[in-house]
């Protein structure tokens, strides 16, 4: 019995979806199914009962599920102690960041760390939100700039840091290139690239709320996933794409980059960036990270 079958049975118990508890994990549900029939094959037992539309728990699996919670939440207690151990003998700070922060905030105020903490070792990781949060949880990160989900997990403590103004990325010989800004209407015959909802939701949703007050529908094509793929599909001027304001210090020829109209702040509200790490944990690294943070804040939201 493997510590990854005990927490997908307990994604799975959560939300009583295969589905949704693979989007959780960041797993396809082929191989999350795999996971759990593994498990209850090796205990002899049916855990959850599973049917076209519905996923319950058998009696035994509720009565599982209750001692499985007690297993993981104490060994990852146990990890991230001595880990801690580790931090403060050898002074060192793991952080993960998403794309965003990795080009936006991380460079100032890691350049600012290191001056003012040469001794301490900096390990960065760039990854998803939904990849960064199991291993924030699990003590492989001290601390983790990322999208903040709506529902905070109770075992982790964070601080919002800004939200992140949106650009349209167009072809420079289209003639919304030339515009000061742009509206919905003007992206109404556009086709829009989009990432995979799957693998990235907020960049995903981002086109969609956009169109979600207006009596328009947007023309998406999904053929990327990662930023730098969509801006060279951009550059093809297969189409256009609705992405955070970072991306225009991608440096690529046959791109304009044009602001999103101030009128639609309520989707600039759909790109929020904050620091989060696991409460109770002492760690002087860290918080010494975030008193950087602070005090380099007001500048690096201001070109976010």
């Amino acid at each position: 019995m493997e510590l990854n079958q005990l927490r997908c049975f307990i994604a799975v118990a959560d939300e009583l979806h295969f589905g949704h508890a693979a989007q959780k994990l960041d797993m396809l549900p082929s191989a999350l199914g795999r996971y759990v029939k593994l498990l209850e094959e090796e205990l002899g037992i049916r855990l959850l009962t599973r049917s076209t539309r519905n996923v319950s728990l058998t009696p035994h699996g509720r009565l599982f599920l209750d001692e499985v919670r007690s297993i993981v939440s104490g060994t990852d207690s146990l990890v991230q102690h001595f880990q801690k151990l580790g931090r403060q003998q050898g002074g060192r700070l793991r952080i993960g960041t998403i794309d965003s922060t990795a080009v936006s905030l991380i460079p100032p105020i890691l350049h600012a760390f290191r001056s003012a903490h040469p001794d301490v070792d900096i390990q960065i990781v760039e990854d998803k939100t939904s990849r960064l949060l199991p291993k924030l949880q699990s003590g492989h990160l001290d601390l983790a700039f990322i999208r903040p989900a709506e529902r905070q997990n109770e075992g982790l403590e964070s601080r919002f840091l800004f939200y992140e103004d949106i650009v349209l990325a167009i072809s420079d010989r289209h003639p919304l290139a030339r515009l000061d800004e742009v509206r919905v209407e003007d992206l109404a015959d556009i086709p829009l690239i989009v990432p995979q909802r799957r693998v990235r939701p907020h960049s995903h949703d981002l086109t969609l709320n956009l169109f979600q007050n207006a009596r328009l529908k947007p023309l998406l094509i999904q053929i990327g996933d990662e930023k730098q793929t969509i801006i060279n599909m951009v550059a093809a001027e297969i189409g256009g794409a609705v992405m955070p304001r970072w991306v225009t210090r991608m440096s690529l020829p046959n791109v304009s980059f044009v602001p999103l109209a101030k009128e639609y702040e309520h989707v600039r509200k759909m790109l929020p960036v904050a620091a989060v790490w696991v409460k109770g944990i002492r760690d002087e690294a860290r918080d010494n990270m975030m008193s950087i943070v602070s005090r380099e804040l007001e500048k690096v939201s201001a070109r976010c």
